[in-house]
């Protein structure tokens, strides 16, 4: 059906500003491997705008967030010189929003209703604010993904259901209308191809048993990659530990000693079990958090500097010359669709 290189993609979705978390967990694995595949896939790193208006947001502060999010891109390390890595924004592609629709005339409302990310999201919303882009989100992930004979997905397992959505409506109008799509790999795969441990998960600083989360609306627990490295310091020392009086790397029984442990591994290019072992049955959880701080602190002393020297006219250039590639390549899997259904 086609003969491009098959495609890896991923996408931020804007809804506040960016995390370690983010930083770590999502952003640096793409990047590297945008870097170290771009050989043998086509690399699509976007910015979900359209999912990002699904919940409240401050309407004023979505282009400040957009640009926000790609400098951070450029900044931890984007090529913008590769040929096959791909950047752009999902809003200035109409074809996502068009193949929506479409693919919402094949959606079963009990498909999207079974959805456990919509029951989560849906529950911490007034019901006048539970709107019906977030309950038909998936439609618009299946669409994003659809459209660029995607095949890899790097997603966690609150987004499993989505990619067995995706393969689900794929199949169902390849088997109406023949083969119109390429369908990504089941989850299993996805989760294999990437590796399952990819990027440790950072967890809120209040709260370890939890992932730390741009919708953390105290942001006590968070460190924010635009936090001045004193404000970070100041999270990490305040970090929720235990009773315990004892450092051991355990989530099960230590989860704040934990988190701080793989936060600095991360921070400092160890290995978990590297600072594992340099701390292990030490008592000052106040030295744990010294060290933790000063790393993170020179983490984002470093990261914002990088933000200083990136060349807004080379990033412009890489995100014109994406988005009317990437125009091309969805308008012509669009018009097999629409040709299919017989709008054209």
């Amino acid at each position: 059906m086609n003969t491009q290189k098959p495609t890896i993609l991923t996408a931020p979705r804007i809804s506040s500003n960016l995390h370690i978390g983010n930083y770590f967990g999502a952003i640096l694995p793409m990047i590297d491997m945008a870097k170290h595949r771009s050989d043998d896939y086509q690399i699509n790193m976007f910015i979900a705008d359209l999912h990002g208006l699904t919940t409240p947001i401050d309407y004023s502060n979505v282009q400040p967030l957009v640009w926000s999010y790609l400098r951070t891109f450029v900044a931890a390390g984007f090529p913008l010189d590769l040929p096959n890595v791909y950047l752009y924004r999902q809003s200035h592609i109409p074809a996502h929003s068009e193949l929506t629709w479409i693919l919402d005339c094949f959606t079963g409302m009990g498909e999207m209703a079974r959805m456990t990310q919509f029951k989560d999201k849906s529950a911490k919303l007034s019901e006048d604010r539970i709107s019906v882009g977030l309950f038909n989100y998936p439609v618009l992930m299946a669409a994003d993904i659809l459209l660029y004979n995607t095949r890899y997905v790097p997603v966690g397992d609150d987004q499993t259901q989505h990619i067995e959505f995706t393969r689900d409506i794929g199949e169902r109008i390849n088997n109406r209308f023949g083969e119109i799509f390429t369908i990504p790999e089941t989850a299993k795969a996805q989760h294999e191809f990437f590796g399952k441990d990819q990027g440790l998960r950072i967890r809120d600083l209040q709260d370890p048993t939890k992932k730390m989360s741009k919708s953390d609306e105290t942001g006590k627990g968070v460190i924010f990659l635009n936090d001045t490295p004193e404000q970070a310091r100041k999270k990490i020392m305040t970090a929720a530990t235990d009773s315990r009086g004892v450092i051991h790397y355990d989530y099960a029984t230590q989860p704040g000693v934990s988190n701080l442990i793989e936060m600095h591994a991360l921070l400092s290019g160890q290995t978990v079990a590297a600072v594992a072992a340099e701390w292990e049955g030490k008592s000052s959880y106040g030295e744990l958090k010294t060290a933790v701080a000063a790393s993170v602190s020179d983490f984002l002393t470093d990261f914002q500097h990088n933000l200083t020297t990136i060349d807004d006219a080379l990033l412009k250039q890489k995100l014109a010359s994406g988005e009317a590639a990437m125009r091309t390549l969805a308008n012509a899997t669009l018009l097999r669709v629409q040709t299919a259904v017989g709008l054209r």
